[in-house]
């Protein structure tokens, strides 16, 4: 069942070992196939070392349970999807706790955009999300982690696909796009965006970037006349 869908969903976790934002269980990539309303993702607590495309497990979008696989999904699955139930765009999703955007997450501050690199793949700020209540977290923290992730998204305006990820206030980053591999890629980018903040901010706690520039640096990648790369 969805063997191919398999195979991009672990190298996209297999990638994020190699790009260097995961260890040990860190982290989790999904990726849906939304004519047959399943979801591929990572198993629970499994390590990166020696995974194979035999090891995801395929959930049921509407229901969440699972449909195919030797082992429990990711404990984070619920949470993927609520975004995927609520995003119709969002074809791939990726959680981590690299070390950056971790550290905003813990100060529950946004990662401004304070450059041209952040605004090449964010058109804004990478928000940060509020903190669950207690009722939240016992009740449904998965569940819940998502609905939170959904609300700061659409109390912001944002167009999810615009700004390609989020921080979960002292939890981490979840990053999305069109597949696995694109939510991998936006991971990656996210946590050395965060890096540049941190450090940026250290050196200068009141810097920014004009709109105008942060607007042309989006739009020449990813807007209506888009001009960047090859075509």
């Amino acid at each position: 069942m969805l063997e191919e869908l398999k195979k991009q969903v672990c190298d996209a976790n297999l990638e994020l070992v190699r790009k260097g934002v995961v260890i040990y269980t860190w982290g989790n990539v999904s990726g849906i196939d939304r004519e047959k309303g399943l979801v591929v993702i990572k198993p629970s607590g499994v390590d990166y070392s020696g995974m194979t495309p035999d090891d995801m497990v395929v959930v049921e979008l509407s229901t969440g349970k699972t449909a195919e696989g030797k082992w429990k999904p990711s404990s984070d699955t619920p949470t993927h999807l609520e975004l995927y139930r609520r995003f119709e765009k969002i074809g791939g999703i990726t959680h981590t706790h690299s070390v950056n955007a971790v550290s905003f997450a813990q100060a529950g501050t946004d990662i401004p955009a304070l450059g041209t690199t952040h605004a090449d793949y964010f058109w804004g700020a990478v928000p940060c999300t509020r903190e669950l209540t207690e009722k939240e977290v016992t009740e449904a923290y998965e569940v819940n982690t998502g609905k939170v992730i959904i609300e700061t998204v659409e109390n912001r305006g944002y167009d999810p696909m615009a700004v390609p990820g989020i921080i979960v206030k002292n939890h981490g980053p979840f990053t999305w796009g069109k597949n696995a591999a694109e939510s991998v890629y936006n991971a990656v980018v996210l946590e050395t965006v965060s890096d540049m903040a941190f450090k940026t901010l250290m050196l200068n706690r009141d810097s920014s970037i004009k709109q105008y520039v942060l607007d042309k640096h989006y739009e020449r990648k990813h807007g209506a006349n888009a001009y960047y790369g090859q075509r």
